[in-house]
């Protein structure tokens, strides 16, 4: 089954919860484009900084975890209540069109894609301003969240790829 043939997702109402929801891609046996990096599976935080500090140990994003799932082109990050499903190809049309995840309601617009190995997201209407999630040397998710203040986040995967 190719990525587009899946419908794409989006957060419930309220966000999905405690619990990721099912499965998304996992019918999907496409390949993954060149240039992805391999994000697929679950990833908890091991540590965080926001502007080059370390955050206290009792900060909520010490306590994150997210759930990846890649296939062709597509990526469905789950992760702090909210589905962020699009196809990183660069355009707006095919990118995530969901909802904020601190409030579960404001629509965001946002073009995903990937260049040189890293997975970046940029809103629409915020210039200047890339998410990025990548591989380091150590096989640890390097997050990086400008909009929050400098947030870089290192995230280890506890489970094998999905």
């Amino acid at each position: 089954m190719k990525a587009h043939q899946i419908p794409v997702a989006h957060t419930p109402p309220g966000g999905y919860g405690e619990t990721f929801p099912p499965l998304i891609l996992g019918n999907c046996t496409e390949p993954l484009v060149q240039g992805a990096p391999d994000l697929r599976g679950i990833w908890k935080t091991i540590r965080a900084e926001r502007a080059g500090v370390s955050v206290a140990a009792d900060d909520r994003i010490m306590f994150y975890t997210e759930r990846i799932e890649q296939c062709g082109d597509r990526i469905v990050d789950c992760g702090g209540g909210t589905i962020a499903d699009a196809r990183a190809d660069g355009t707006e049309e095919n990118g995530v069109h969901d909802v904020w995840v601190f409030d579960f309601k404001t629509p965001i617009h946002v073009v995903a894609s990937y260049e040189d190995g890293v997975f970046i997201l940029r809103p629409v209407g915020l210039p200047g301003i890339e998410v990025t999630r990548r591989l380091d040397a150590d096989g640890h998710m390097i997050w990086t969240r400008p909009d929050l203040g400098g947030l870089k986040v290192t995230l280890e995967r506890v489970s094998d790829p999905i």
